[in-house]
């Protein structure tokens, strides 16, 4: 029977707005995990729902093979281990940062596509150092990381059964398989890495609570001419300044609920992938994240903080691209060939 009405209309609008597609495929590897952390309680396995998202959008992104998403998992594995070794040394966590922001921009040298898969690495390896090393002390921490490590294959495996099943893998012969190369990587690469020291010295130096979201937000903007760094600059204030009070609302008439926490992370996962619009799927992860807090009784302050968070962070984006543009040479003209033979 054909669908009238207003269900005709919202069909559409939904396939428009929504990537229904990649929303199955993140919930064939995260539900399991969200499942797994309502039976016993194991902290380690939220953090692993973001490592486990952050290999699936550039799998599906770029189509990768099993064996390119698994060279992907051992450099955020790499890398994180790294900054949370170095995370109780406040310099060195600065300047491996800025580092691995560098790294994530520089890759667009061998392809502009590349870009997505250096953010999936930096942003989980930056995010999880900093929330396990701020979600508890010494052992504890120690304990956290090596748990979410130790079943981080069964992320690693869940997104390889995906993506073999995907069948939509690209062709490795192509000279072009992730994008032309980009002439103009190092501006971007330096403003990202500038921008993450700054924004990861000011979390140190005052002690910000969640400042991994100021360390992303900062990095985040940085995705072009200052123009465009705005435009992102601003659809992140948007979603943040409507998303997280929302959420923190709705959570203030809620008791605390181990079932809603684990939904609302379920939510928050799904929001990297699920939206066409960025703005709307930003706002949607500031709202779930708000909720999480509230259900799981921390909610006091953060979505101020989540707010003050991206627009601090964005900010320092914002210098770092302008100060790049400052410094960028002129191009130099190319001379006009001598019309006729």
């Amino acid at each position: 029977m054909p669908v009238t009405g207003a269900g005709a209309g919202l069909r559409p609008l939904l396939a428009q707005e929504l990537h229904l597609g990649a929303i199955a495929r993140a919930l064939a590897v995260t539900g399991p995990l969200v499942i797994a952390y309502l039976l016993t309680r194991e902290p380690a396995l939220v953090n692993l729902c973001l490592l486990t998202v952050s290999l699936l959008i550039p799998a599906l992104k770029l189509r990768l093979s099993p064996s390119a998403v698994i060279v992907q998992y051992l450099v955020i594995v790499a890398t994180f281990a790294l900054l949370f070794l170095a995370a109780p040394i406040p310099p060195l966590f600065v300047v491996l940062a800025a580092v691995t922001g560098f790294m994530a921009a520089a890759v667009t040298r061998f392809g502009t596509l590349l870009r997505t898969l250096g953010n999936w690495v930096f942003i989980p390896a930056v995010y999880l150092a900093l929330e396990i090393r701020e979600g508890a002390l010494g052992e504890a921490a120690l304990w956290q990381a090596g748990v979410m490590l130790g079943l981080s294959p069964v992320g690693l495996t869940l997104v390889c059964a995906v993506q073999a099943l995907d069948g939509r893998r690209r062709t490795p012969d192509r000279a072009d398989i992730f994008g032309p190369r980009s002439g103009d990587w190092l501006g971007p690469a330096v403003a990202t890495a500038a921008a993450v020291f700054a924004a990861a010295a000011l979390v140190e130096v005052f002690d910000i609570r969640e400042g991994q979201w100021l360390i992303w937000s900062a990095a985040s903007v940085v995705v072009g001419d200052l123009s465009a760094s705005t435009g992102k600059l601003r659809l992140r204030a948007m979603g943040a300044l409507v998303g997280a009070p929302l959420g923190l609302l709705i959570g203030l008439a809620l008791p605390v609920s181990e079932v809603g926490y684990s939904f609302c992370v379920l939510g928050a996962m799904l929001t990297l992938i699920a939206f066409s619009r960025y703005v709307i799927g930003f706002g949607a992860r500031c709202f779930f994240i708000a909720l999480a807090a509230a259900f799981a009784g921390t909610g006091s302050g953060i979505a101020a903080e989540r707010v003050e968070n991206v627009l601090i962070g964005g900010a320092f984006g914002l210098v770092a691209v302008a100060l790049a543009e400052i410094a960028r040479p002129p191009r130099r003209p190319r001379p006009e060939r001598p019309a006729g033979p």
